[in-house]
């Protein structure tokens, strides 16, 4: 006789548009379902989702489209992914979704969610205190619960009449629990001889960032091998093909050794960083770092007349402050991003380890202000309340 299942006694929708946020989003899941195994979790995710169970409908690999020509140019696929969902919702029938950070389309689906009577919780706020404060407007409509991972983010929500809570960084949570080798068999391991200058080169995760950033890297990598025993350490990110990488490298001419991307940050004593999370989980490795951002001329045009910040890496943000002019780590960005440049900043800070020390020392103080009780855990217990 044939056994029915059990029917799953709540149900998640779950939006994690890139990389970072199916990371983030697994962490809630996980807790989630260690207290819940049988909840059902649909949505949109990556690998970490899916190797959890969860029923996705796309990949973070499809969503992950960065810039306004870019959405411009994909608005028939997006607009048939957004039809796609609201029709497996309202098949479904979650009792809430979780939307994670990928603003553009996670605020379209909090009024369609409110429309339907669907609780909203909304964690890792869009970036409205960079950019379209506009936006604020619509969570305060549509969003339930604002789960934010930054303090700062209290004080500007509430100054927007949005009671936000602070649940700390996941990015701590997730290095928490990493363990490394010593400095010295990670060295051997690698074929690296003692008192070498380790670089790391984090070119990001989407790519578009790959194709604009990691040709200058290698060849700022080129320059900085020249009169300096350095060796390089190449952080690929694990959804990306190989043959990205491979054709710049082969054109440059430079073999970088390619390891874990949180091994590039904890071994390394310089870190080239492609603009995004990386540079806030570098900052958590206390590791000195030249911050890089090269897109489309149209793209940046339009973002600098609408970004109200002075620095854009989230490890100035961190470390100096929302509004503040001074750079803890220097930025460049799009033609400044440049092999020549990059390797001016950077041979600086190598051959001044005075100058490394100290940028080292902010940064390792700037991450106490990322921490708090378990971020996963608190979302996992925010979320229960409604299941």
């Amino acid at each position: 006789m044939m056994q029915l299942q059990p029917k799953p006694s709540g149900k998640l929708f779950v939006l994690a548009g890139e990389v970072s946020g199916d990371l983030h989003a697994a962490g809630v899941v996980r807790t989630l379902l260690e207290a819940r195994p049988d909840v059902k979790v649909f949505g949109v995710g990556g690998p970490r989702l899916r190797e959890l169970g969860a029923d996705l409908l796309y990949s973070t690999d499809q969503m992950s489209i960065m810039g306004f020509v870019e959405v411009l140019r994909h608005a028939a696929f997006l607009r048939k992914a957004i039809a796609d969902l609201k029709q497996s919702v309202l098949r479904e029938k979650p009792d809430v979704a979780l939307l994670i950070d990928y603003p553009g389309m996670n605020l379209h689906l909090a009024a369609f969610f409110r429309s339907h009577g669907i609780p909203v919780v909304y964690y890792i706020s869009p970036q409205v205190w960079a950019w379209k404060e506009g936006r604020v407007e619509k969570i305060r409509r549509f969003v339930d619960r604002l789960l934010v991972i930054f303090d700062f983010e209290v004080g500007f929500f509430r100054g927007h009449g949005i009671d936000a809570e602070f649940v700390g960084n996941p990015v701590v949570e997730e290095l928490a629990d990493l363990r490394f080798p010593t400095r010295e068999a990670f060295l051997a391991d690698a074929g690296i001889e003692p008192g070498v200058k380790v670089v790391g080169l984090l070119p990001g995760s989407r790519k578009q960032e790959i194709e604009k950033i990691f040709p200058e890297m290698l060849g700022a990598a080129k320059r900085l091998g020249e009169g300096r025993k350095v060796a390089f350490l190449l952080g690929k990110a694990p959804h990306i093909d190989w043959s990205l990488y491979e054709r710049h490298i082969r054109q440059a001419g430079l073999e970088p050794l390619v390891r874990p991307a949180y091994e590039v940050m904890h071994f390394s004593d310089l870190v080239l960083v492609t603009s995004g999370t990386a540079t806030l989980e570098s900052l958590c490795f206390g590791v000195p770092m030249v911050v890089l951002y090269r897109t489309g001329r149209l793209n940046y045009l339009i973002g600098k007349r609408l970004v109200k910040l002075k620095n854009i890496a989230l490890a100035n943000i961190v470390a100096g402050g929302l509004h503040a002019g001074r750079q803890v780590v220097p930025e460049l960005l799009q033609g400044r991003a440049n092999a020549r440049e990059i390797s001016l900043v950077a041979g600086k800070l190598l051959d001044d380890p005075v100058a490394a020390a100290a940028m080292r020392q902010e940064l390792c103080d700037a991450r106490s202000r990322l921490s708090a009780d378990s971020p996963s855990r608190h979302v996992s217990s925010v979320l229960q309340e409604y299941l």
